[in-house]
């Protein structure tokens, strides 16, 4: 998040050796704002108090030491400093921008909104603060306002390739897909080795069911950032639906190397070996994904019907029963009528279980 620095005009370029030497106004301003810059904060702030105390009315050493605060941590105690900078001189954009900072930092983003509005009042061309704006109603969930600052950014400033990026997950959340990912084109027309927007714009495409520009735009990705899990695995589902079951569990591999305990990809897995017939393999895939979430009622049922394509009726009912233990009323319908279950839908075991 970027801050505004507020520079003395008059400011030239002074070497300082220790606070103490210094003994004119302009100089103690000077070094506060050298202070900044270096990373001291703690040492700017007192340097700041030390003007302050002679003279409390300058908004700008006030305004700087919200800076020195709010980079040192010290949130709140940043907000009061601005808002005795904006009480003195309440047209002083700067400070109210800043003051939305603080507040993003501790998280009162419907506080932050109005210090942005005012910034934007006295503003309107500060792309920062429109941009900053949009996030701040994304973290309220207010996606489709947050779009709207998102745009305003870019009318100020089109190259910015966070205000679109953002503004193409905010159109996720509200399901747009389609200009979701005319959001992540333009996002990466600016930067084309974004490995999270061409993750994101696969994610879309797979929204629409346009698998084979969904596992394109995986490909791009992993280019960019082969250790992705997240993209190995969208990728693998994507590859499940175009029923390219073997290149699938390549992906999922790829993704548990990466993430062993992700117990989606070992389900996941395990149903492309399922469908490859491949049932020692899909087993072990379920095992893995019950180790790590016992609770999952999916890996029981793909067992059941893994132990039952392979005749084994005495697991296949065990794992059935395990089942419907988790979600009576899901599987029972299920197994009903599930192919993969005819060589036990005749054991009186299953009948119990069923009827």
């Amino acid at each position: 998040m970027s801050t505004l620095l507020l520079e003395n005009p008059q400011a030239a370029n002074v070497s300082y050796n220790r606070p103490l030497e210094v003994t004119t106004h302009e100089a103690w301003y000077n070094l506060g704002i050298i202070l900044i810059q270096s990373g001291q904060f703690e040492e700017a702030i007192a340097t700041v108090d030390q003007v302050l105390e002679r003279e409390p009315d300058l908004y700008q050493l006030w305004y700087n030491r919200g800076i020195a605060l709010d980079k040192a941590g010290r949130h709140e105690e940043a907000i009061a400093s601005y808002d005795k900078a904006v009480k003195l001189q309440p047209d002083f954009y700067p400070a109210w921008y800043n003051r939305g900072n603080a507040l993003v930092n501790l998280k009162q983003y419907e506080a932050a909104k109005l210090s942005y509005d005012q910034a934007l009042n006295l503003k309107p061309n500060l792309h920062q603060a429109w941009y900053n704006r949009g996030n701040v109603l994304f973290s309220l969930q207010r996606f489709l306002e947050a779009i709207t600052s998102y745009q305003d950014a870019l009318k100020i400033k089109p190259d910015k390739y966070e205000a679109w990026y953002n503004q193409g997950h905010a159109w996720v959340h509200l399901k747009q897909f389609q200009e979701a990912i005319a959001s992540y084109d333009e996002a990466l027309k600016i930067k084309p080795d974004a490995h999270e927007a061409w993750n994101n714009r696969g994610g879309a495409l797979y929204r629409l069911d346009r698998f084979p520009e969904a596992v394109a735009s995986y490909n791009e990705a992993l280019k960019l950032k082969y250790q992705q899990p997240s993209s190995w695995y969208y990728r693998g589902n994507a590859l499940v639906n175009l029923r390219y079951f073997q290149d699938a569990v390549a992906s999922y591999d790829e993704a548990l190397k990466i993430k062993p305990d992700k117990y989606e990809a070992w389900y996941n897995r395990g149903y492309a070996l399922l469908q490859l017939g491949d049932y020692p393999g899909a087993l072990a895939s379920f095992d893995k994904t019950i180790e790590f979430k016992s609770d999952n009622a999916n890996a029981f049922y793909n067992k059941a019907c893994c132990y039952a394509l392979q005749g084994n009726v005495d697991l296949a009912i065990e794992n059935l029963q395990k089942t419907l233990n988790l979600n009576p009323d899901q599987y029972r319908e299920l197994a009903t009528n599930d192919s993969d279950l005819a060589s036990i839908r005749h054991d009186q075991r299953f009948h119990k279980l069923i009827y």
